[in-house]
């Protein structure tokens, strides 16, 4: 009888250590699941924009939900676009109905990424926080944590990385950085909470397409590492710009007038003028060969870390004032330059604006404000019979005419109607070129027009050719009356 049952006793062992290493991984797996679950919380941030035509106004408070996550420092890392324009922000638990609340400590807007704050530090007992790991290959498999639809319950969906490449991040619209495709199910409420790999956070959830099916957009840990870097001087500065445009370089015969000796490099057709050093060092027509090492296709794309995405996320990778080595091709000969990168400011209104309301100056009853992605959207339905005039001058001005690219453009953006001005016929969202004689390029200038009027009267010129006057005296009492009527705090908001 003792034979038998130490024959069957060391072939059951056998087979248990066969799948102990399987029992070991799977065990991992869930106790790394239920850790990373915790540490996920609910957000409800209560907002409150302001009214791009009526730029005194805000609209009304309005609740709405997101996720985030503890990173350490007892910090939540959410999306920007989760708490912007926020006036209060409360924050679950995993399974606890209790609000904290919390605050914004810092927040990019063109890497759509935010870092909470929690008033009471008994939210982070018992929570781990979550470790930031590596980019995910294609093909490897993600689990993404979040509250969607605003449920009270967490939930999870899993999927793999399709595509890893550029793309335009839509909270802040005129910037694309590195990002990360997913069949995982991501819907309104996932943004800001962490996608899982191997019990790390290895993206962000952050946006879909509608125009296509089973997507979903992830913020990688590059993009990650690189906010939680800029932040560490207790300042956020942005991701940088190299200042060039580049375009591909295929046509045989123009590699050959260049001189250049292999199928590699793209062409430097464009050099932005907000950046002087890249002015310095770089010219049209030069051919970028390498950046920091890559080697640069024809088509401006390099093989960054098993992927072939556009040379620009080696300069997104540079932290602001930073330079990137690089070579380029000129006049026959390859040279070696230090380029420094900077934080791009001046196509701020060729992007969605946050944290700071609408600028606007009132002249007898007209309200100014400055042209902006923000003004053209909050014209609705309106906006399909907008003046030619202003989508050049929004999005194309600063392509064609260097000397104006620093240009923002001042139009009418409401008329508050008095007998004063009853005759004043001018177009809604028509431009302002000249007040009292003087040019007008931003606020400032329309500021200081305001207080140098030639005569008795404000004399306005607008691109339409239309001319218009209002009398000194008379536009002041009607903006103290109007004020008063329609509650109109001030009469301007300019900012620096």
């Amino acid at each position: 009888m003792i034979a038998p049952l130490q024959t069957v006793s060391i072939q059951s062992v056998r087979r248990i250590q066969k799948i102990l290493p399987f029992l070991s991984v799977l065990l991992t797996g869930i106790l790394q699941g239920a850790e990373a679950e915790r540490a996920v919380v609910k957000i409800v941030n209560f907002s409150q924009a302001p009214d791009w035509q009526e730029p005194w106004k805000f609209s009304q408070v309005r609740p709405g939900a997101g996720s985030g996550f503890v990173i350490a420092g007892n910090r939540i890392m959410t999306n920007a676009h989760v708490v912007s324009w926020s006036r209060q922000i409360l924050v679950f638990r995993y399974q606890d109905p209790q609000p904290y609340r919390a605050s914004i400590e810092y927040i990019g807007h063109d890497c759509d990424l935010a870092v909470l704050q929690v008033d009471d530090p008994a939210f982070f007992e018992g929570l781990t926080p979550l470790e930031i790991g590596e980019l995910p290959t294609v093909r490897s498999s993600v689990t993404t944590y979040g509250y969607p639809a605003g449920g009270q319950q967490i939930s999870y969906t899993s999927g793999v990385v399709s595509r890893i490449e550029i793309q335009r991040y839509s909270h802040i619209y005129n910037r694309s950085l590195l990002t990360l495709q997913t069949d995982a199910a991501l819907n309104p409420g996932n943004s800001g909470g962490p996608a899982i790999q191997d019990g790390r956070v290895v993206g962000v959830s952050f946006q879909g397409n509608p125009d296509l099916e089973n997507a979903g957009f992830i913020i990688p840990p590059e993009v990650i590492r690189h906010f939680l870097s800029d932040i560490e001087d207790g300042r956020y500065h942005g991701f940088p710009d190299a200042g060039i445009n580049i375009v591909p370089l295929h046509n045989p015969a123009f590699r050959a007038f260049l001189k250049l000796p292999n199928g590699e490099g793209a062409r430097i057709d464009r050099i932005f003028e907000p950046f002087p050093e890249t002015q310095k060092r770089i010219r049209e027509n030069d051919v970028l060969l390498e950046v920091d090492g890559a080697t640069v296709g024809s088509d401006g794309m390099i093989l960054y870390k098993g992927n072939r995405v556009q040379a620009s996320v080696l300069f997104d990778a540079a932290q602001n004032g930073a330079s990137v080595p690089i070579k380029i091709w000129r006049d026959g000969a390859a040279l070696q330059i230090d380029l420094p990168v900077y934080v791009n400011t001046e196509d701020r209104i060729s992007g969605s604006q946050y944290d700071t309301p609408p600028p606007y100056l009132m002249i007898g009853g007209l309200v100014f404000t400055e042209l902006s992605l923000d003004f053209l959207r909050s014209l609705g339905r309106d906006k399909r019979n907008t003046d030619a005039e202003i989508l050049y001058e929004l999005f194309y001005r600063n392509f064609q005419d260097e000397n104006r690219s620093r240009t923002k453009p001042i139009l009418l953006a409401t008329q508050l109607n008095h007998p004063g001005n009853i005759d004043f016929r001018v177009p809604l969202r028509s431009i302002l070129t000249e007040l009292n004689g003087q040019p007008i390029h931003s606020m400032q200038d329309l500021q200081t027009a305001l207080q140098n009027p030639p005569d008795r009267f404000h004399h306005f010129k607008f691109s339409n050719h239309r001319i218009e006057a209002l009398a000194v005296e008379d536009a002041a009492a009607i903006d103290h009356e109007l004020m008063e009527a329609y509650q109109i705090p001030a009469p301007s908001r300019i900012h620096d």
